[in-house]
This record gives C-alpha cells, structure tokens and sequence, in this order.
C-alpha cells in the first residue's frame, strides 16, 4: 500500500514542511511478547515485584486525552478559557503538558492515552457542541492538532514512553461526514505516525466504542473492521498494535479479541476491586484470546489502601487513572484548562503509590 496516499493533510506545501521530522533513529519503540510489553527490547521495569505481585512487562498509563485540545467552536471556545489571561490557548495546553511529561515519567508512568478527538471535557455533558477533532470533515488531518501531537511524542519518544494514541470520542465522530472519510481519517493518522518513524505508540481506534456512535463502523459489531484497516498499514514492515475499548465493567467481543494485539478493558462503573480480577478472568475466557496484553487505560476508581490499580495487578493487567478531580474536572487531567502538574491529593496519591510499584 503506498503510505503517499495517507499525506492527505489539509496544510499547504510550505507549511508542511516548515514541520521538522522527529530523529531519524527513533530512541523508543514499544513492543509485544504474549501478554509482556516490551521497550526496546527489554520487559518494562524488568525484574520488578511489589508485594509479591510481578511488575515486569506491565505498561502502567494515565487518561490524558485533552493534550492536543482544541476548540473550533467560537459559540462554546470561552468555556475553556485560562483563569489568569481570559483566553483559551491550545498552544499552553499542549507546551504545559510537555513540561509535565518529565515528572511523571521519574514517578515511573510509562505511558498515557491521548486522543485526536479528545474526551469529554465538560463534567456531566450531555451534548457535545464543542469542536474537537484532529479530523476535517473528509478524514483529512488538521494541521495544527497534528504538530501539538508530534510534540508530545517527540518529548515521548526522548523519555522512553509509549503513548496509546486514540483517534475517534463519542460526540464528536459525526464530525466526519460519513464512514468512507472515517476510513481515510484511520489511514491518515496512522501514515501521518508511520511516516515520521514513531515506533513507540499503540493504536486505541475509538474509546468506548460501546458508546452512541454517529458511524456503525465505530459500533462494538464492526469496529474490528478499523482495527484491521490500522493494522493493515506498515512501514519498512514495522505497524503499531492496535485495539479499541469498551465502557466500564464490559468484555470485548470475540470479533474484538481476534482482531486485536492487546485487550483495552474500563474499570468505571466497577466498584469493587475484586470485581478487576473478575473482568481480567473472563477477557482471557474469550474465544479468539491468545496470550496478549491486558491493559486497563481508563478506571475512576482510586482508594487506599485497597484499590483498582492493585486488584488489576493482581490479575497481571496493566492499569491506568482517569483523573476527574473528585467530582470537579478542572481539579484532575480532564476538563481544560488542565494544570497537568501533580499539583492534588489525588493526583499525588496515584503517582506516589505508582512510584512505589515501579521503583520510579
């Protein structure tokens, strides 16, 4: 396939290539051996125990979806604004995220979940009149949300992280006009990564496809079909695993297991810690699995001493905070203007237990 056809951006000529490719020999790629991840060749915190529970080849993550924000909306942009200048500036977001990365990565965070069309950035929102999306109605990319990603992954790529890269949001994929732009927004994004020799990232092609989804496609019953479409897509023979989630407390299907390189599982809704191994259990019950990563990338539940992030270890399953602020978004990593410093309670509870789990 001739990975041409994915520079499909809405940038002209000059503008593109003002945007300077990240090193030619990427310092992190990311990699799967059964149910182990691997960085550069190596387990993730090799030889690494907590509590007589195994660590090593585990990928440790946070929700941080809102990194390349965006609002091109002017009826609903000033919801966003920053306290201190009255504007919203998606710019700041992103460069305050950047400087952010550093810090998690010494409290041993290896990765986070991005998404090109965000998350619900509005505690409780029932519409979503707010345009986010990385994708111009065509399934073209935008170029301003692409150049913040590409800052976010270079300064990943230099940390040794390996961000899950999300494409599609429920509430905001009917900005695509239809599912042959949907398509061609799954092989663009996916060339746009191939092409600047990322090897550090893994796919999510729509959070919690059990969701309202404008496009079928994007539904639980056919979205293994843009699994395959991502997976389909390579480079010097190299492609990016790739999976999609579930809501809270749901298994994926067997359509979803097969087509998938790593199982993504949600954590909301399930109250009990007991109630992560469970899930854990049953996703390897599910006819097509093979051993593959189990990663949990999005759970609202974080409590000491007992909590998700240790049941879902206990289970051997990576695992990963959505932070909403206890009720309040703009105190956690989800509703702009985000402080993504560690700068709460909460915020310094997850990153010092995960310090301890790690060793940092």
């Amino acid at each position: 396939m001739n990975r041409r056809r994915f520079l499909n951006l809405t940038i002209g000529a000059a503008a593109a290539a003002a945007i300077p490719n990240p090193p030619e020999a990427p310092r992190t790629e990311i990699a799967i051996e059964g149910d182990q991840f691997l960085i550069n060749g190596k387990l993730t915190h090799a030889g690494r125990y907590y509590q007589g529970m195994r660590i090593e080849g585990l990928l440790m993550n946070a929700r941080m979806v809102q990194g390349t924000f965006d609002d091109l909306n002017p009826q609903t942009r000033a919801r966003w604004q920053y306290p201190d200048s009255r504007q919203w500036d998606p710019e700041r977001n992103t460069r305050e995220f950047v400087a952010a990365m550093s810090t998690w990565r010494q409290h041993g965070l290896l990765s986070f979940s991005l998404n090109l069309q965000g998350g619900t950035p509005e505690a409780g929102a029932q519409q979503h009149p707010w345009e986010n999306s990385a994708f111009a109605p065509d399934g073209s990319l935008r170029a301003a949300y692409m150049e913040r990603l590409r800052w976010i992954l270079n300064r990943a790529d230099e940390l040794g992280m390996a961000p899950i890269v999300g494409y599609f949001y429920v509430g905001q994929d009917h900005r695509l006009r239809d599912e042959a732009a949907v398509k061609r927004g799954v092989e663009n994004a996916t060339g746009w990564l191939l092409d600047r020799g990322y090897r550090n990232i893994l796919l999510e092609i729509a959070n919690e496809t059990t969701h309202r989804y404008h496009h079928a496609i994007l539904r639980p019953d056919r979205i293994d079909e843009l699994i395959g479409v991502a997976t389909a897509i390579r480079a010097d023979g190299f492609r990016f695993p790739a999976s999609s989630s579930l809501s809270g407390g749901q298994i994926p299907s067997s359509k979803i297991v097969r087509a998938s390189d790593f199982l993504l599982l949600h954590g909301n809704g399930v109250n009990q810690p007991e109630g992560l191994v469970r899930m854990v259990h049953r996703a390897r019950q599910v006819k097509g699995y093979r051993p593959m990563p189990i990663l949990f990338n999005e759970d609202d539940h974080f409590r000491l001493p007992a909590n998700h992030m240790l049941a879902a270890i206990r289970g051997y399953a990576s695992w990963g905070a959505l932070d909403q602020g206890n009720n309040d978004y703009r105190n956690g990593y989800q509703c702009p203007p985000v402080n993504w410093s560690i700068n709460t309670e909460r915020k310094q509870a997850f990153f010092s237990l995960l310090k301890q789990i790690t060793g940092g």
